[in-house]
């Protein structure tokens, strides 16, 4: 039996017998696309000079001092989350440094979330790992996720660093007393978004191993 993908994509299924036009279509539409994310990540990054060089200074000092990078996020930003630990826990080069990413633990997170609730799950996991010497990294796309908010309030009681990634308009994560610093990617589109923000980290990363060299 043929697979058949029309429930996915109905609109391809629907112009098979115009592939070449298709095809021209679809093609233009990645070159868009990728440009708008380019000239997006390029204003962004350069917008943000100043910030992403104090951000990096103040992570470099608490890691080399023996801090700990704690990312989180839900979704498709745990992931990056993830990736951004990875990056400066198990770098391509440079110094390895101490890094973890609070929403890999499965059994911790679904433990936490069916017993006290998920806009905890972060915050509780700083609790018990965290302490003044530490950076706090949090990634949204909305900035309004009340999990991340809630880890960014438990992260500045305790003296930790706190850095947030935000996209739109920034939400609450942009007016919180309880980030130090907060990049926001100005685009209404979660992929560009979330393009941009991936640059971000690897920038952020790049520029806190030019502090240790």
């Amino acid at each position: 039996m043929t697979d058949r993908t029309d429930f996915l994509y109905p609109f391809i299924e629907g112009d098979e017998r115009a592939a070449g036009s298709l095809l021209e279509d679809l093609g233009a539409s990645a070159v868009s696309k990728g440009a708008v994310s380019a000239a997006l990540r390029a204003t962004t990054l350069e917008r943000d000079r100043d910030q992403l060089e104090r951000a990096a200074t103040g992570m470099a000092a608490r890691l080399v001092a023996g801090g700990r990078l704690f990312t989180f996020g839900n979704g498709g930003s745990s992931t990056d989350a993830s990736a951004l630990a990875a990056l400066f826990s198990r770098p391509p080069s440079g110094r390895p440094l101490a890094a973890r990413c609070l929403s890999d633990d499965t059994a911790v997170l679904t433990a936490l979330a069916n017993d006290i609730g998920f806009e905890l799950v972060f915050s509780r996991q700083l609790i018990a790992h965290a302490d003044g010497g530490d950076v706090a990294l949090g990634i949204s796309t909305s900035g309004n996720s009340r999990n991340l908010l809630a880890a960014f309030d438990e992260a500045t009681d305790r003296g930790l660093l706190t850095v947030g990634f935000a996209g739109y308009e920034g939400g609450d994560m942009s007016q919180s007393p309880s980030v130090s610093i907060c990049f926001v990617v100005r685009s209404e589109s979660v992929h560009r978004v979330q393009e941009t923000q991936a640059a971000l980290g690897f920038a952020l990363w790049r520029a806190v191993q030019d502090r240790l060299s």
